[in-house]
């Protein structure tokens, strides 16, 4: 009865759905994971950004990783700019993601340490070839307030593109730009919150935290696919039975041929009646009661 599962064809369907089954279920868990990491990273951000700021040398230190609970805090600095470093980073979007540049100056504090600053961005040219037009910073000594970002390497996704024009950079590093300037540079950089006068690069907004995507739904979805497998495998089969019985049915039909022709019944409507050329039967003729008695009887003796 299921011995079409056997053949080639079901074999290697039934093989790729046991297959299917377990990779959607970690599709699924891959996706879930997505999901808790992406509302932990959204918890991370809203804490930091609530708490009250803090000089940022409490955050970071000269040649070492910005802790990942120190990422995105609010920290304080006071000192100039250092207009001699300033670089730009190419490829970069503004709030409402047209490309850019992002303007990176070095922050020189009280002590003699110095952390780069994210001013803003600024547009460019079509061709992102020459250095853009930039607003000087304020001079002087100044205090600045700046959301702590970790220092970005060719692992987090951007392109470290080689033979740039000058003063242009793809990633923002701390340690490379130290090297440059011959200055200890904290680590990680500060994404300028204040001051931010009419004129000057445009600041970036605060991260998106209330979003948490579509991983739930794609959770979803991966587990819903690995539960219709074997569902529309077993539909699969039943129609393969039902249709392979139907032909079988069929043949053993054909086999038998046609059968003998039903005798029409004369009593129903419709039925053939009886040929007018073939004779009736006639009765045997009965003798009459009186010529009969006379003529059996013998002669009367004297």
């Amino acid at each position: 009865m299921y011995r079409f599962l056997l053949t080639r064809q079901w074999v290697i369907l039934t093989l790729v759905g046991l297959v299917l089954i377990p990779v959607m279920i970690e599709l699924g868990f891959w996706q879930l994971h997505r999901h808790e990491q992406r509302v932990a990273r959204n918890n991370r951000i809203e804490r930091s950004l609530t708490r009250p700021p803090v000089p940022v040398t409490e955050l970071t230190a000269p040649g070492r990783e910005v802790p990942g609970d120190n990422v995105w805090r609010r920290g304080t600095a006071r000192g100039r700019y250092d207009v001699k470093g300033e670089v730009v980073a190419r490829l970069r979007t503004d709030n409402s993601g047209k490309s850019g540049y992002m303007v990176i100056t070095p922050f020189v504090l009280e002590d003699g340490k110095a952390i780069l600053v994210n001013r803003g961005w600024v547009p460019a040219d079509a061709g992102q070839r020459a250095f853009p037009q930039v607003p000087a910073p304020p001079s002087g000594t100044i205090d600045l307030v700046g959301r702590l970002r970790a220092d970005e390497d060719p692992g987090s996704g951007i392109r470290d593109t080689k033979g740039l024009p000058p003063r242009m950079i793809m990633i923002i590093n701390s340690q490379r730009q130290g090297q440059q300037l011959h200055r200890p540079m904290l680590g990680g950089y500060l994404e300028l919150i204040s001051p931010a006068p009419d004129g000057q690069p445009q600041t970036i907004d605060d991260p998106d935290h209330s979003s948490i995507g579509n991983h739930m739904a794609y959770t979803v979805q991966w587990w819903l696919f690995s539960a219709f497998v074997p569902v529309g495998w077993v539909i699969l089969v039943r129609r393969e039975r039902r249709d392979q019985a139907a032909a079988a049915a069929a043949a053993a039909k054909d086999a038998a041929g046609p059968g003998d022709p039903a005798k029409p019944d004369p009593a129903k409507p419709g039925s053939a009646k009886p040929d007018p050329a073939e004779p009736e039967p006639r009765p045997d003729p009965q003798p009459k009661a009186g010529a009969g008695a006379t003529s059996a009887a013998p002669p009367a003796s004297d």
